[in-house]
């Protein structure tokens, strides 16, 4: 019988080989030797979390809070290499997510298919 976790770390392993993943982490690379593009993107992350951070205790954003948070975004997108490198972290999140569906498929199927019985 085959074990997932070997199966698992194979797929780890062709994942830091794969061409989304080499791309990712060198732009991540390129962005932290740069001190003003680093700054950038820590400062619009940090915005990102203080907004998640909020959300998730039930407090409301102010409508100020999200125009910095809109300003941050439009200053990180103008910067060539973090544009790129969010643009490579989308494609890397997409292929997560198509990978995890195709994991799940065996219990989307087992549930799925007694939620039909039901």
């Amino acid at each position: 019988m085959t074990n997932p976790y070997d199966k698992a770390q194979e797929l780890a392993g062709v994942l830091r080989n794969s061409e989304e993943f080499t791309t990712l982490k060198n732009l991540h690379e390129e962005v932290n030797k740069d001190e003003v593009a680093k700054r950038m993107l820590d400062n619009f992350r940090n915005v990102q979390l203080e907004l998640q951070q909020k959300q998730m205790q039930g407090e409301q954003i102010t409508e100020e809070e999200i125009q910095q948070a809109q300003k941050q975004f439009e200053l990180v997108q103008q910067h060539e290499t973090i544009s790129k490198l969010m643009e490579a972290e989308q494609r890397m999140s997409q292929l997560i997510t198509e990978l995890n569906q195709a994991i799940t498929a065996p219990l989307e199927e087992l549930y799925g298919a007694e939620a039909q019985q039901s």
